[in-house]
């Protein structure tokens, strides 16, 4: 039996580590750059398995057109762009590479709170321009802008593996103490970390920095807005290298043009890529990159290496990287149990592995 492979990443061509694992297991494989659901859908056909990026968006619409399809695996860690449920539903398995960046976001996240509170860029721009022979006014009002991380209290919104590296990572500066929301981790795990787990609000009025390192969820979506940044202190600085809908971006803009807050970094926006005449361009209170928090050459290599391992483990039974709707795995028993269906002749998926 064949199988066929389609990568419709949108943002840049795959790499040849992930080409050259497809093919070495034998499996036909083809690259489409798609921007839209339509081209998706054109470019899949016939195909077992769809590799993407996060845009376009892989829908209920894009998955329902695929009656061949056994997976949709995500490039990075998250899974956000795929209907979850939707693919439950249909039998599909979604599967992404955890753990391939962790170090890097955390590092990006202790960067951007690091250049902030330090005034890399300013003081960089400032001398580049000649002020520190020329307008020593300038460096000096810089210098009384700097301030340290230790005797502080740090937040930490969302405590998985990059929130627990970024405690890490923080101690090594002196904070008074480390706080974090996360509903879904017990305090005897925070305390591995130094971490006292509190509610929002605290998180929010207590913080003189926050870091954010939460999923994109429904729960949390838009959870920092304005009412948000006007809890926490005018002091705050606020970090977001997870995801760009946490964040409602006319508040985040609304705070920081008005004193809500003194200074923010982000990594992510709500629609990627940032366009050239967003607002959020010209806030000088606020660090931007582009979605690059979680790149390196090791996880960019390891990424493509397991990304197309996926497309091969789920045509073959072997365990997973990464499963992101484990429930998947009674629905496709049901539907071989119905009759036939997308997985004939396919064994039954094995829900993870992380080596």
């Amino acid at each position: 039996m064949s199988f066929k492979v389609v990568i419709t990443m949108n943002n840049r061509p795959p790499s040849e580590i992930t080409l050259n694992v497809i093919r070495d297991a034998g499996l036909e494989v083809e690259y489409v750059k798609c921007a839209t659901e339509n081209e998706v859908i054109t470019a899949a056909q016939g195909a077992d398995v769809l590799l993407v990026g996060t845009v376009p968006h892989t829908t209920r619409r894009v998955l329902e057109a695929l009656p061949n399809l056994k997976m949709v695996g995500r490039s990075g860690v998250g899974v956000d762009s795929v209907d979850l449920d939707a693919a439950t539903e249909l039998g599909i398995c979604v599967t992404n590479t955890p753990g391939i960046n962790t170090s890097e976001v955390a590092d990006h996240a202790m960067a951007m709170l690091l250049s902030i509170t330090r005034k890399i860029p300013e003081q960089t721009a400032a001398l580049k321009s000649g002020a520190w022979s020329d307008r020593p006014q300038e460096v000096e009002k810089l210098r009384g802008q700097l301030r340290r991380i230790a005797g502080t209290t740090v937040g930490i919104f969302g405590l998985g593996s990059i929130g627990k590296a970024f405690a890490i990572r923080v101690r090594g500066f002196g904070p008074e103490k480390i706080i974090a929301h996360d509903p879904y981790v017990p305090q005897t795990t925070a305390d591995l970390f130094g971490v006292q787990l509190v509610d929002f609000d605290t998180l929010l009025a207590e913080s003189d920095f926050i870091t954010v390192h939460s999923p994109a969820t429904v729960e949390t979506n838009h959870i920092f807005n304005i009412d948000a940044f006007r809890k926490m202190k005018s002091s705050a600085i606020f970090i977001n290298c997870a995801r760009g809908p946490l964040v409602d971006e006319a508040g985040l803009q609304e705070a920081l043009e008005t004193g809500e807050i003194i200074a923010a970094g982000i990594d992510v926006t709500e629609v990627e890529p940032l366009d050239a005449e967003s607002p959020l361009l010209k806030i000088d209170n606020l660090t931007i990159s582009p979605h690059v928090a979680g790149t390196s050459e090791v996880s960019g290599r390891e990424g493509a290496r397991r990304w197309g391992e996926n497309a091969v483990k789920v045509l073959t039974g072997k365990a997973l990287h990464g499963l992101g709707n484990p429930e998947v795995v009674k629905r496709i028993a049901v539907l071989r149990a119905q009759g036939p269906s997308r997985w004939d002749g396919i064994p039954d998926p094995v829900t993870v592995a992380w080596s």
